[in-house]
């Protein structure tokens, strides 16, 4: 029987000893846990890359703070200190700027949640088969601490009964 067929008798819970036994050897012998953000920065692309980077300058205080202070210097220039104003009130030029800067940089962060949203699903999926060997390694460990209980058990009445003679 191959991997994948245990595998899938076990989540319809229709294993029997042998194949419980094989799965079990199969799953503590082999290391199943994954580094997903290794694995995914080793596939990532330079677009990739870049959109991360834009989405985290982009998402911080200091860009915000920073462009808070671009806006302010930029309304006090053209409102006293030039004298022939480049953007006047209602400052058309900026509205034009800032209407850029968020049509480029939406999808840009988009793309960059697209991608973690990738690595939580492969993470995801790690932790329910890290999880799952877990869990068979504890009911084999269950079943086998109860063997020794039975045969414990067994051993101290054949020593009573033995001393009864």
């Amino acid at each position: 029987m191959d991997k994948k067929e245990i595998v899938k008798r076990l989540v319809s819970q229709e294993l029997d000893e042998k194949d419980h036994e094989e799965l079990i050897d199969m799953v503590i012998n082999n290391p199943i846990a994954v580094d997903v953000d290794k694995e995914q920065e080793a596939n990532t692309t330079f677009g990739e890359k870049m959109a991360d980077k834009i989405s985290a300058i982009a998402g911080s205080w200091f860009f915000i703070m920073l462009f808070i202070l671009f806006l302010i210097l930029w309304i006090i220039l053209n409102v006293f200190v030039l004298t022939e104003k480049i953007d006047p009130y209602p400052f058309i030029l900026l509205n034009l700027v800032l209407s850029c800067i968020s049509a480029i940089q939406a999808p840009i962060i988009m793309m960059s949640q697209n991608r973690e949203a990738k690595k939580d699903s492969v993470r995801n999926q790690n932790d329910y088969i890290v999880d799952l060997k877990s869990e068979l390694i504890l009911e084999d460990l269950h079943r086998k601490l109860e063997l020794i209980l039975k045969n414990q058990t067994k051993i101290i009445d054949l020593y009573v009964k033995k001393e009864d003679d």
